[in-house]
């Protein structure tokens, strides 16, 4: 196997045996980029001075005899809505090209201390805002498996990256499914933490009341190394939870047996691509051989979850983004007569199409008249939505469903159709109004050849739960060791 296709834990037994160095690493990857990057796109910046002398320090330690980590010199790449302190962070969009900022994010700054190797920032939906990273300001990311298809979003850059080889792992975002819908269409890892598990510190906000940071990875045991790396209370961020954090390494067993899953009957019904339904009913009939107990449940409220999520999403987008005025930071319009024409000018051109939607979508809702009938409503069937899963998790461990209804779409094919395109996240979108972890992993393949996801939800604060139950499914299963097809 070639330097660039090794999970984390492979390269790091490597280093640790001093049969490569990180340099090495970090030279193969970057000539991976340079060779398939043409045509996949998944990268907005490369920041190769700071990565070889992050890899150079590791080197240096190993050649000391010194003890390094899991991460140490695994080079790594990062989704552009992350701040990193020297290098360029626009989130995908206009209006912050050129914006750099004077600190890190909580997780970049503990990857730092952990000595991992950052190859550069990584194409997203603009503000994270978008289900297939066609709604970046400067380009669009194609799938690895078939490069006229969409990667998913609004991680698609981290998830292509991951699936192309042209990164070990990478950090993504995950409001209402950006981690793992792009993780089911690229057929790799990726895993949306409980809300508060995980600094948001420094995170560019889109929905602060959904958005959270998580791994994208080859396989599950990369997924709890990355874990274990970002997770944990941080008094910067109001919303971090004090919640102890355990070694998610240690929830590496193969072994369902008693374990209860549940199968929500609204998350099988019209509509699902016939070949997804199948891979993940397969699944189910995998978990069952190996002793777990199967059993339908009920969450009534989920058909609400598109409607709820595009209403308090939106409003605090609205909010969120009312700061890129011109004024403090990023860009500006020139031309300009007075205040208010700067104002209206620099986010007209600085915004794209999707982030004016939704920006207006969310002051509509907040506005006086409105707020009660839509964003207060929605507020209140989120609570009923959190309560479904609190009832459910009395009875089961895990709940299963597919990630996304259906394969990977072309790209172009639902630009016209927000609606449609919204629906991409019907499955993914529940668990980040009700703040439950949940983690996708390739359960099988379409005749065309394209991966299909299978999510896996859990309580609050019980990553290692679904850690263990994806793990038992990979390690008896070989579909996370195929590799597109890209020479």
């Amino acid at each position: 196997m070639k330097l660039h296709q090794l999970t984390i834990h492979q390269l790091h037994a490597l280093l640790v045996k001093k049969e490569v160095t990180s340099k090495e690493a970090t030279e193969t990857l970057y000539r991976r980029i340079r060779e398939t990057d043409g045509r996949i796109r998944a990268y907005l910046l490369l920041t190769e001075e700071e990565a070889f002398r992050q890899a150079d320090q590791v080197d240096r330690k190993i050649a000391k005899g010194e003890e390094i980590g899991d991460l140490s010199g695994i080079p790594l790449g990062l989704k552009d809505i992350l701040c990193t302190k020297g290098i360029q962070t626009t989130c995908a969009s206009k209006i912050l090209e050129g914006y750099v900022p004077f600190y890190d994010a909580t997780v970049i700054g503990e990857l730092k201390k952990k000595d991992a190797v950052f190859l550069g920032k990584l194409n997203m939906d603009e503000f994270a805002m978008g289900s297939s990273t066609e709604n970046s300001g400067f380009q669009i990311t194609h799938n690895p498996w078939d490069l006229e298809r969409i990667p998913g979003g609004s991680s698609g850059g981290s998830a292509a990256a991951v699936a192309a080889d042209e990164c070990i792992a990478a950090l993504g975002t995950d409001t209402g499914g950006s981690i793992r819908q792009p993780a089911a269409c690229c057929g790799v890892v990726g895993l949306k933490p409980t809300y508060g598990r995980v600094s948001r510190y420094g995170l560019v906000a889109f929905a602060s009341s959904l958005d959270q940071i998580g791994p994208i990875t080859k396989d599950v045991e990369d997924c709890a190394i990355l874990m274990n790396a970002i997770s944990g209370y941080d008094p910067r961020d109001s919303t971090s939870v004090k919640e102890e954090v355990p070694d998610y390494k240690q929830s590496l067993k193969k072994d369902v047996n008693g374990i209860r899953i549940g199968i929500p009957k609204e998350y099988f019904i019209e509509g699902i691509d016939p070949e997804v339904e199948k891979a993940v009913r397969d699944a189910i009939d995998f978990f069952r051989k190996w002793g777990a107990e199967i059993q339908e449940i009920s969450l009534p409220h989920t058909e609400y979850a598109v409607a709820i999520y595009y209403i308090i999403a939106t409003a605090e987008a609205s909010s969120n983004l009312a700061r890129y005025d011109g004024v403090k930071y990023g860009f500006r319009s020139k031309g300009y007569r007075d205040l208010m024409e700067m104002y209206t000018q620099t986010r007209a051109r600085g915004f794209g199409k999707e982030v004016k939607r939704r920006i207006i979508l969310g002051t509509y809702v907040l506005s006086a008249g409105y707020y009660d009938a839509y964003y207060r409503k929605a507020s209140q069937v989120r609570t009923l939505m959190r309560k479904d899963f609190d009832e459910a998790f009395q009875r089961v461990d895990v709940i299963v469903s597919p990630t996304a209804p259906t394969p990977a779409f072309r790209i172009g094919e639902k630009t016209e159709d927000p609606l449609q395109m919204y629906l991409s996240d019907i499955h993914t979108i529940p668990v980040n109004l009700a703040g439950i972890p949940a983690i996708s992993i390739p359960c099988g393949f379409s005749r065309q050849g394209l991966p299909i996801g299978l999510q896996l939800m859990g309580k609050h604060f019980d990553e290692g739960m679904l850690l263990r139950v994806a793990y038992t499914f990979e390690q008896n299963t070989d579909f996370h060791l195929r590799k597109p097809k890209l020479t």
